[in-house]
């Protein structure tokens, strides 16, 4: 599907949606009250742990500049978008998304990352000229029925008329899921798990996914993408784990 009628078959479709929510009222998905047209009613949306200043290439929280270990030890990617901090209730919402298929929060999660990229220093910037929603293994996605990374670019490229590759950057072994394992043990867990097929000579990318922890899967990622010839890597993300404590 070209990328204009994707754009018009989402424009249509948010507005039966919209049509449906205005005959039966949504109920906000985090205090269940009415919420009108909305998932997530404004006196919630308020009250998120919104993510304002932050460094512009990892996205943990700085005064708004290149944090140290980034300044001294750059990853492959050149930049992170993210919304909120991995923080209740966000949390609450993405794991309904990811693992109880309440697929209508992609549509939130998709606009939640587009009002935090333009906001962003990296706003300022040329765009990306393509989106990669970071791929789950096959086994994975066969188990969950779909990618909660993939529906979020979908979304975003219908919003923006970006296009989307479906098949650039694959995963070529299975990993045990990151969130098993030890901030310590990450980035040696996801080392040469993901390829890419196609030629991405001086693209811009950026790449979606729902939470971002310590960086590790989209660190790889960023690597293989510009092996394959793109000139820079963004991450777009819904919510950002901050480190422990202490």
């Amino acid at each position: 599907m070209s990328n204009f009628l994707t754009s018009a078959f989402d424009t249509v479709r948010r507005s039966a949606l919209d049509a449906a929510r205005l005959a039966l009222p949504q109920r906000c998905e985090l205090c269940a009250g009415v919420s009108g047209t909305e998932l997530v009613c404004n006196a919630c949306m308020r009250d998120l742990p919104w993510l304002s200043s932050a460094c512009p290439v990892c996205a943990l929280p700085t005064s708004g500049s290149a944090c140290g270990r980034c300044l001294s030890d750059p990853p492959a990617f050149d930049a992170t978008v993210a919304a909120f901090s991995y923080a209740f209730p966000i949390d609450r919402l993405i794991h309904s998304f990811k693992y109880q298929g309440r697929l209508a929060l992609a549509e939130w999660c998709a606009d939640a990352v587009l009002a935090r990229r333009e906001r962003s220093a990296a706003s300022a910037k040329s765009p990306p000229q393509r989106l990669i929603g970071l791929p789950l293994a096959v086994e994975r996605q066969r188990e969950r029925g779909y990618n909660q990374a993939q529906e979020i670019a979908r979304v975003i490229g219908a919003r923006t008329g970006i296009p989307i590759l479906t098949r650039a950057l694959h995963r070529i072994r299975a990993t045990p899921p990151q969130a098993a394992l030890p901030w310590t043990e990450r980035a040696k867990n996801v080392r040469g798990a993901f390829a890419c097929d196609l030629d991405l000579s001086g693209l811009r990318i950026a790449v979606v996914d729902d939470v971002m922890t310590t960086g590790a899967s989209l660190a790889e990622a960023a690597k293989i993408l510009k092996a394959s010839g793109a000139v820079s890597v963004e991450n777009w993300i819904v919510a950002r784990t901050l480190p422990p404590a202490g």
